[in-house]
């Protein structure tokens, strides 16, 4: 996906990595098809921590890129979102975290309606009955 920023000189991409299980968010100048800053943004480790990194390139004089501080804002306040959205289950009681962790990777975020019950069955023997629908958003992004 693709946004313009509030300068037209730049835009943000964003991106799923399969591979690393993370969000890359990244800062492009219009005119060039480099990023200029990567934002990575992991969602299924609660050990990884999300990461702003910025490109550099040819000689040192060359090395650095003028970007508006509303643009840079502006990507930053995305990046938070990204932030929010993928990793806010990660911000439960830590065995609230270990539940989810353990359902996103055994289920990889999803789950059919006929394995659901059996899956509730087990979570009701560990959480919390209020907990549950907290529990089924953050590993399914449902809440029954």
């Amino acid at each position: 996906m693709t946004l313009p920023s509030p300068d037209d000189r730049f835009v943000s991409t964003a991106l799923y990595s399969v591979s690393e299980d993370a969000w890359h968010l990244e800062l492009h100048r219009v005119d060039d098809a480099g990023a200029l800053v990567l934002a990575v943004v992991p969602d299924e480790d609660p050990a990884q921590q999300p990461s702003v990194s910025f490109a550099t390139r040819g000689r040192p004089s060359e090395s650095f890129w003028d970007v508006p501080y509303e643009v840079m804002r502006w990507f930053m306040d995305q990046v938070d979102q990204q932030v929010r959205e993928s990793r806010g289950w990660m911000g439960l009681r830590p065995e609230l975290v270990a539940v989810v962790h353990r359902l996103r990777e055994e289920h990889r975020g999803w789950i059919l309606d006929e394995d659901l019950p059996g899956v509730l069955a087990e979570l009701r023997a560990t959480v919390p009955e209020a907990e549950l629908p907290t529990v089924l958003e953050a590993a399914f992004g449902r809440t029954s």
